[in-house]
């Protein structure tokens, strides 16, 4: 077909630099979740391992847009990838000699921070580039399924490779980061440097002032921003895995690709069947049935259940994905991609890393259980509140038409 995903090269080298990077990133938070824990037994330092990657994407937002609209977005990216081989270097040195610390772990989880700081918006920025706006949706989905098969690949292996000590599932990072930016810099995109302009606050703030008179836009980004907030449980399965399940670091891959399992079908799925119709109310329907999943995960005492009821809320999180990141780039205009990313990228990062922090300063208070409980809760409640307070959201039909 002459919309063929394979067709269009530079987009599927660049699928394979991430597909490299994504594995390596859930091997790398599988290694640091299990080995802090090991080190320390404390759900606050689970939860600050996700604060302090947050801090930086939050501190470095607008200077991240403002360079990614600036400069080639694709060289950029290749930096993040470059400066996560000598995070995994470091940590694997540190396993080996002996010298990781919950300091060590800490530090370095700023460091990829700020990498990412730069390379979420710059991911979802360069896609638009690589394809023709027709072909976007699918190239979403086609991407997140890709993703979603790191995901799941890369914590099963970081497991079962942790087996044979931290240092091993580091240096196997370190080789993944490298290889995902040799292939970033291999992409070839049509790049106009911009007129010389110096950053002004009018310039840096333009991404959050688009987002912020945008309704359908602002609705469904916050909208995943406080459903996740709320219902992740990713910091805590170490202690699941270890406290409640009774399983080893396999057991805890096979709890982290969960979720990937189910979005991996879903993203198939609707790469082959885009979403045509009710837009807004199939996200916010996706959002409620979220939240039942993990309020079923955190009351579940069975691994097998376990896994399915995070598989089936991974599934229900890549129906909002799909629909938010389409959203989010039909309507932004090249020229404001990278700061409008960049603003998007903060809340895909406070629902996560911050999330993660939430989860873990809850457990301690009330203990795994009552803290994912309650938060599947919170999530089941954000999405009837949005649908109350973002109507136009609510009502929006079709993903490729503007919004009006």
């Amino acid at each position: 077909m002459s919309d063929s995903l394979l067709r269009h090269r530079a987009f599927m080298r660049f699928w394979f630099a991430r597909l490299a990077g994504t594995a390596a990133n859930q091997m790398l938070m599988v290694a640091i979740g299990w080995q802090m824990y090991d080190l320390t037994g404390s759900a606050w330092d689970l939860g600050l391992v996700g604060l302090m990657q947050f801090v930086p994407s939050l501190a470095l937002v607008l200077v991240a847009g403002h360079v990614l609209d600036r400069h080639h977005r694709a060289r950029i990216l290749a930096a993040c990838m470059a400066l996560q081989v000598g995070v995994a270097v470091l940590l694997a040195l540190g396993a080996w000699q002996g010298f990781a610390s919950r300091g060590l772990l800490l530090g370095l989880s700023i460091a990829i921070g700020t990498a990412k700081a730069f390379q979420l918006p710059a991911q979802q920025s360069i896609t638009p580039l690589l394809v023709p706006p027709s072909v976007l949706p699918r190239a979403l989905a086609f991407s997140s399924a890709g993703m979603q098969g790191a995901i799941i690949a890369g914590p099963a292996i970081g497991g079962f490779v942790y087996v044979a000590g931290a240092t091993a599932v580091y240096a196997s990072c370190a080789v993944l980061f490298a290889l995902a930016a040799a292939l970033v810099l291999t992409v070839r995109y049509h790049h106009v440097p911009p007129p010389a302009q110096g950053a002004t606050l009018e310039t840096l703030l333009a991404g959050v002032r688009f987002v912020w008179h945008r309704p359908v836009v602002l609705g469904a980004i916050s909208l995943d921003l406080f459903a996740v907030l709320l219902g992740g449980a990713t910091a805590l399965l170490p202690m699941f895995a270890k406290d409640i399940l009774h399983v080893g670091p396999w057991g805890l891959g096979l709890l982290r690709a969960a979720p990937a399992v189910g979005a991996l079908a879903m993203a198939l799925a609707l790469s082959r069947w885009p979403i045509q119709r009710r837009a807004g109310t199939v996200l916010l329907a996706a959002v409620g049935v979220y939240g039942a999943a993990t309020l079923g995960f955190g009351l579940s005492t069975v691994l097998w259940l376990s896994i399915a009821l995070l598989a089936v809320s991974g599934a229900a999180d890549m129906i909002s994905v799909v629909i938010r990141q389409s959203l989010v780039q039909l309507e932004t205009p090249d020229a404001m991609r990278g700061r409008v990313s960049a603003v998007n990228s903060v809340f895909i990062g406070a629902s996560n890393q911050l999330g993660e922090f939430e989860s873990g300063v809850t457990a301690a208070l009330l203990g795994p259980v009552g803290s994912v409980v309650l938060g599947g809760l919170g999530s089941m409640a954000i999405a009837a509140l949005w649908a109350k307070w973002f109507p136009a959201l609510a009502r929006r039909d079709r993903l490729v038409e503007p919004a009006s």
